[in-house]
């Protein structure tokens, strides 16, 4: 008879983190955990249940049917645990406890300054970001593992609740040398003489520029795919070509002259930054305080980071 109250809660945790990443080593990064303990948890887990939790085909694992059975009742026992924080922290009454957000990766370029200010204002709030990319994000958002998801160009489903809270301006930028560079009212065809940077498909600014070439019937002289705004920032420096990005990844190149917005006819494109969770949840006493924060001085705080930047 299979004694699953003997499990520890480690276990499920290890247990599906792994399910969830399809993986142990990225797992173990995502627990701060050795390859060789979260095994260990593994293993023991499996001893309880009696039955194999996964299958490896390669070098990928893949959830055996018991594993299916178990990752549900690992849901549900996380959510039953989240409920019952939520109920402790009403009945305290008092601005502390946990807050999980999740935020793309041009989000860094702003989160972590707001939620410098929000902590030193609520000092018993332990908060975590997890920063990654819009699919990753959305991927969280489905499955509910976090308080909050910040986001451009917010998803349109019926099921997701979204909250705009601050303009998310798309820009074209470039070296300063650049022949575009200083030129004003530019028609938006010029850029097909141009060699454009983009970021990976699926990541917001990929998708406004897809829009945009098909929307205007024309297509860059070269397209270059790089995996970060950082990796495309360097490329624009180093004159591999041009690119478009949220202002909010430029405001350092920007004010040290390495880089330099074209004012190009129909830029910026406005967006938005929404703060998102699936509808119907109900939001933790933590995460409405750090919403209300968000949309109040959260936002102006971020605004005034652009305050010497012309666009």
């Amino acid at each position: 008879m299979i004694k699953i109250r003997n499990a520890t809660f480690r276990q499920l945790q290890a247990f599906e983190s792994i399910a969830r990443n399809g993986s142990i080593t990225a797992a173990a990064a995502e627990l701060h955990l050795t390859q060789p303990t979260l095994s260990i948890q593994l293993k023991k887990l499996t001893a309880v249940v009696g039955m194999p939790l996964f299958d490896q085909i390669g070098k990928r694992i893949h959830l055996t049917e018991v594993g299916r059975e178990l990752l549900e009742t690992c849901h549900s026992v996380f959510e039953t645990l989240s409920a019952f924080e939520m109920t402790v922290s009403n009945m305290k009454g008092v601005k502390e406890g946990n807050l999980r957000l999740s935020g793309v990766t041009t989000a860094e370029y702003f989160a972590p300054r707001i939620l410098g200010a929000f902590c030193k204002r609520y000092p018993g709030i332990n908060v975590t970001l997890e920063v990654t990319n819009r699919r990753r994000v959305l991927e969280r958002l489905e499955q509910n593992l976090d308080d909050l998801y910040i986001v451009g160009q917010a998803p349109t489903e019926p099921h997701i609740h979204r909250m705009p809270f601050l303009a998310n301006p798309l820009v074209v930028l470039a070296p300063p040398g650049h022949r575009l560079a200083g030129r004003k009212n530019i028609p938006i065809q010029e850029l097909a003489r141009e060699n454009f940077i983009m970021r990976e498909p699926g990541c917001g600014t990929y998708g406004s520029i897809d829009r945009l070439v098909r929307e205007h019937d024309f297509q860059f002289k070269s397209q270059i795919g790089l995996g970060s705004n950082e990796a495309i920032k360097q490329g624009v420096i180093g004159g591999l070509g041009i690119s478009m990005l949220s202002v909010y990844a430029l405001t350092h190149e920007l004010q040290s002259g390495e880089l330099v917005l074209l004012d190009v006819q129909g830029f910026p494109i406005e967006d938005q930054w929404s703060l998102c969770y699936p509808r119907g949840k109900q939001l933790s006493v933590v995460a409405r305080l750090f919403t209300d924060y968000m949309l109040s001085e959260g936002r102006e705080l971020t605004l005034k980071s652009l305050a010497n930047i012309d666009f």
